[in-house]
Formats: structure tokens, C-alpha cells, sequence
């Protein structure tokens, strides 16, 4: 009885923990935890898992976290009624399908004395694509084989005459008129424009299959930048010529599940 303020300072000390913990726990506790899908990364990139969070209480939960593979996504907080994303990050080392089999909910709220945790086990994978060579040559002359005849089609109708000048095939040079005494020319045609090109694993240079894979995801990459069409044709599969990112999604999907190594698990 004669320490009535230390007594007091106790007492609320221990009620401030006891709701505190409570208060720790509910900001967790009926909280709704999705999967929001993932956008493929090239190999050597994070693979981004997103997670939506949905409160239906008509309390706020403030400060969520979320940690999968050591890595921790930056906190968020959910009005009530409302909801809201995490984005968890997990290194990928290489192309095929990088799997996210367990990552933590947590919170600390309030005053951080306590943690509320929930650990999910959400059976997620995500698809690496090889990453593009830094440099890579020309894919060949040859690439268009299956977009549709020879290199020259679509060249078959005589246009004119023009200057030679150096670089041009000798083929198309215009003998007859040059042995009649005149000067050098280059025969003209027009037509068709030159099929698109398919890119050939076979035709890939490369020490090793993940080598010739990276220089085609690189030729898929340029030729996707520059707004041309193109396809892809490996062991079994053939995507004829588009352009578009459909298309570039498409043909480096299918670069990542060629002979596929077996999936890494987060």
C-alpha cells in the first residue's frame, strides 16, 4: 500500500501487453491470402510471385509482411473491406520453372512486441525464360527454310535495270546488257516480300544446348524490338512466323520447356 504508483505503472504495463498480443493476433487473424499470378523473368532475374490480400473485417490490418526464400516483401497495410498486394521475390539461377512451396504472413502490429505468423504452402510455380546472349551474329541466311520457299521467293517479277555498284550478287548482274557494250548493271525485281525468318536450334551456334537457346532468345528478342515477324522451329515443335508479343511469349515459353532441367524449389 505504499507504493501505489509503482503498483499502477505495473498494472498497466501488463495490460498494455496482454492487448497488445490480442491485438497482434487479430490484425492477422481471418485475413484472406491469394495467389495474383506471376509475369515469367529470364533466367538469372527474380521471379516475382504476387499475393493479394483480401480483409473482409471492418478493421483495418496494418503493417502485413510476407518472407519467402529469406527475402522479405515490402509491409503493407489493408483498409477494412478492402484489399492489397505483396510481391515476393525469389531468385532464379536457371530457364524452366522456378517453384514458390512456402512463404510466411506476419505482422508485428502493434508496438512490435509480439509476431503473428501464418505459414502457406501455395504449390506456385513460375516460368524462367533462358536469358539472351549479350552478343549474338546474324542468324542465317537460311532461317526462313519453313517460313515458306527459298531465300529468294517472291522475286520473280522483273522491275528494271539500276547502276552496279559494290556488294551487289553477281547473280543479278545484267551480263547480256554489259556484253552489248554497255555499263555494268544490277537487274531489279519486285514482288513479295521476303518470307519471315525461323529460327533454327540446329542452325544455333553454341558449345552447349543452353548456349544455342540463349542466342535465340536473343535473335527472338531483337527481332521482336524491331517490329518484325518471325517463329521458332526446335526438335518437334514448329511456331510458323508472327509478329507481336503473343508471339515472343510464345516462342520463349516454348525455349524454356525445351528438355527442361527439373524445377527449383523457394
Amino acid at each position: 500500500y505504499a507504493n501505489n504508483l509503482g503498483l499502477g505503472l505495473t498494472f498497466l504495463l501488463a495490460s498494455l501487453g496482454l492487448v497488445a498480443m490480442h491485438a497482434c493476433h487479430r490484425n492477422l487473424a481471418g485475413l484472406i491470402v491469394r495467389g495474383a499470378g506471376t509475369d515469367p523473368p529470364f533466367a538469372g532475374q527474380d521471379a516475382r510471385f504476387r499475393v493479394s490480400l483480401d480483409n473482409p473485417s471492418v478493421q483495418p490490418r496494418l503493417d502485413l509482411e510476407a518472407n519467402a526464400a529469406g527475402r522479405r516483401a515490402r509491409p503493407v497495410s489493408v483498409d477494412a473491406g478492402a484489399d492489397a498486394a505483396l510481391e515476393l521475390r525469389v531468385p532464379t539461377r536457371r530457364r524452366g520453372r522456378v517453384r514458390l512451396t512456402r512463404y510466411e504472413i506476419e505482422t508485428r502490429y502493434p508496438f512490435s512486441l509480439f509476431r503473428a505468423w501464418a505459414v502457406l504452402h501455395p504449390e506456385a510455380d513460375c516460368l524462367v525464360y533462358p536469358a539472351p546472349a549479350a552478343t549474338a551474329a546474324p542468324p542465317p541466311d537460311s532461317a526462313a527454310g519453313e517460313a515458306g520457299g527459298e531465300a529468294g521467293a517472291g522475286e520473280e517479277d522483273f522491275a528494271g535495270l539500276k547502276d552496279y555498284h559494290p556488294g551487289d550478287p553477281p547473280r543479278r548482274i545484267a551480263w547480256k546488257a554489259h556484253a552489248r557494250g554497255g555499263e555494268l548493271l544490277v537487274k531489279q525485281f519486285a514482288g513479295a516480300p521476303a518470307p519471315a525468318p525461323v529460327f533454327d536450334l540446329a542452325r544455333a551456334p553454341g558449345p552447349d544446348l543452353e548456349a544455342r537457346l540463349s542466342v535465340m532468345a536473343r535473335w527472338i528478342m531483337d527481332a521482336h524490338a524491331a517490329g518484325a515477324a518471325f517463329g521458332v522451329r526446335l526438335a518437334g515443335t514448329f511456331i510458323p512466323p508472327e509478329p507481336g508479343e503473343r508471339q515472343r511469349r510464345r516462342c520463349l515459353e516454348a525455349l524454356a520447356e525445351f528438355e527442361a532441367p527439373d524445377r527449383d524449389d523457394a
